[in-house]
C-alpha cells in the first residue's frame, strides 16, 4: 500500500448508510426518550402533551461555504437556529431530527465533526434537548434539514402575534456581530473572482477580538435559548428568533399583531444600521406589557398602527431590511 493510499481520507461513498450512521450515533450522548434512535421512529415524552415542531434547512452555496464552516461549526449552527424557533415559541427544546444528503465524495471525518458540533450545541443551549433521528441519502450539493421539537411544560405559546399597544419592545442577546462576521468573510476571504478562499485555522487565528467574535457569532451562533424560556414565564406577550435582522423581523411581528414597533436607534448599540439591517445573531425580539419584569434591553415600544409596520426614530425605516438569499447570495461556492 502507498503513502498516499494510507493517508487518504475515507469517503461516505465507500461505506454504508449504516456505517456512516453508526458514525454519527457512537458521536453522540445517548438518548434520554422512551424509544431513541434505532427504530423507525422515535418515541418522545411530552408532559403536557402539545410539541411544538419547526424545521430549517442549510444548503451549501446560499446558506454556507465549506471553504469558510468547519464541519463542527455547521453541526453547531444547524442546532442552534432550530433550537431558537423552538425558544422563541416558549418551549423547551427537547429533540432534534437531523436528515443529511452529502456527495459520494464528503470525508467521513466531516460526519464526525459534523455530530460532535450537533452535540456540542445541545450540550451548550439546551442540555435537554438530543438528536433522535434522521436521515441520509447522496446528493450533488451539500444539504442540511434539521427538524426541532419542543415542550411547551405548560406554557401558552408565546407568539409573534401577541405584541399590545403599550407594551415595550426588548432584544435579548446581541444585535450585530453576525451580520459583520457574513460582511468580513465577503471582503477578507474572496480571491479576486469572488470565489471563497480557505479560512484557515492561521488566518482566524490572526483576527482582532471583534473580528473574531463577529465571525464566531456568523459561523456558529450562540442564541440565548434559558433566556428565551425566562421571557415566556415572566410574561412575554409576543417573542420571534431575530434570524434574518431586527428590521425584517420586527416587521413580521408588527404585521402579525396589527400595530406598530417604534425603535429608539440609541438603544441600539454603536451601529444602529447593521443591528437593523443585519441578520442570524439569533437573539429574541420580545414584547412585555408594563407590569412584567422585562429580559433583555428596551429598544422601543408598541403603539397604536399606523401607516408603518416599524419606525426607527419616529420615521419609516428605508434602510436595508435583512438577508435574503434569493436577492443576496452571490453564487459563490467553496
Amino acid at each position: 500500500m502507498t503513502d498516499a493510499e494510507t493517508t487518504r481520507e475515507i469517503t461516505v461513498g465507500e461505506l454504508s448508510e449504516g456505517q456512516i450512521l453508526r458514525g454519527i450515533l457512537d458521536r453522540l450522548p445517548p438518548s434520554a426518550a422512551p424509544v431513541g434512535p434505532g427504530d423507525d421512529a422515535a418515541v418522545l415524552a411530552v408532559p403536557d402533551g402539545r410539541v411544538v415542531a419547526t424545521t430549517d434547512t442549510l444548503v451549501h452555496g446560499p446558506d454556507f461555504r465549506l471553504a469558510w464552516s468547519s464541519p463542527h461549526d455547521l453541526g453547531f449552527k444547524a442546532a442552534a437556529v432550530n433550537l431558537a424557533d423552538v425558544a422563541a415559541m416558549g418551549a423547551r427544546p427537547i429533540a432534534l431530527l437531523v436528515a443529511l444528503a452529502m456527495p459520494d465524495a464528503t470525508p467521513v471525518s466531516f460526519v464526525r465533526g459534523f455530530a460532535d458540533g450537533l452535540a456540542a450545541a445541545c450540550a451548550e443551549l439546551a442540555p435537554d434537548c438530543a438528536v433522535e433521528g434522521g436521515d441520509l441519502t447522496v446528493s450533488d450539493t451539500l444539504t442540511i434539514a434539521v427538524t426541532a421539537l419542543g415542550s411547551l411544560d405548560g406554557r401558552a405559546p408565546v407568539r409573534r402575534s401577541g405584541a399590545r399597544v403599550g407594551d415595550g419592545v426588548y432584544v435579548i442577546g446581541e444585535l450585530g456581530p453576525a451580520a459583520r462576521g457574513i460582511d468580513l468573510l465577503f471582503r477578507r476571504f474572496r480571491d479576486a473572482d469572488g470565489a471563497p478562499v480557505a479560512l484557515t485555522a492561521p488566518a482566524r487565528a490572526a483576527l482582532g477580538s471583534a473580528d473574531a467574535h463577529a465571525l464566531s457569532r456568523q459561523l456558529a451562533p450562540r442564541p440565548p435559548i434559558a433566556e428565551a424560556l425566562r421571557a415566556a414565564d415572566a410574561g412575554a406577550t409576543a417573542m420571534m428568533d431575530i434570524s434574518d435582522g431586527l428590521a425584517l423581523d420586527a416587521t413580521r411581528m408588527a404585521d402579525a399583531s396589527d400595530v406598530t414597533i417604534s425603535l429608539d436607534s440609541a438603544s441600539l448599540g454603536d451601529d444602529p444600521v447593521l443591528a437593523l439591517g443585519g441578520g442570524e445573531d439569533h437573539g429574541f425580539l420580545v414584547t412585555f406589557p408594563a407590569d412584567a419584569e422585562p429580559l433583555g434591553r428596551r429598544i422601543g415600544t408598541v403603539e397604536t398602527r399606523g401607516e408603518e409596520a416599524i419606525t426607527v426614530d419616529g420615521r419609516a425605516w428605508t434602510g436595508r431590511t435583512g438577508w435574503d438569499p434569493y436577492r443576496d447570495w452571490d453564487a459563490g461556492r467553496g
